[in-house]
């Protein structure tokens, strides 16, 4: 009974570590996606990007070329587009080949 028991927390705690383990890596990466963003508008613009912009508009920003850049970020503020709204308004592609 206690070897079952223990069999099972054992599995359930490694289940549990690989889970964390992923979700704080695809969070450092949102963090580093939110900065790389933040200075490439700041390199365009002189300016920095706009605190009421939320963590999944920037992340879909990211695929916009610098060109239709700014304009996006400025309407998906003032219009609050979702994500799949930002990466459906793209008109130039810009592939992100580095994410795990």
């Amino acid at each position: 009974m206690i070897e079952g028991a223990l069999t099972v927390l054992i599995a359930f705690n490694i289940l549990l570590i690989g889970v964390l383990a992923r979700m704080f890596g695809l969070k450092a990466q949102d963090r580093a996606i939110r900065a790389e963003e933040s200075l490439r508008y700041f390199i365009l613009t002189g300016k920095p990007i706009s605190k009421n912009l939320r963590l999944g508009q920037i992340i879909a920003l990211r695929f916009a070329s610098d060109e239709e850049f700014v304009a996006l970020a400025a309407r998906a503020e003032n219009e609050n587009l979702k994500s799949k709204e930002i990466k459906q308004a793209i008109k130039n592609w810009r592939g992100d080949y580095h994410r795990v």
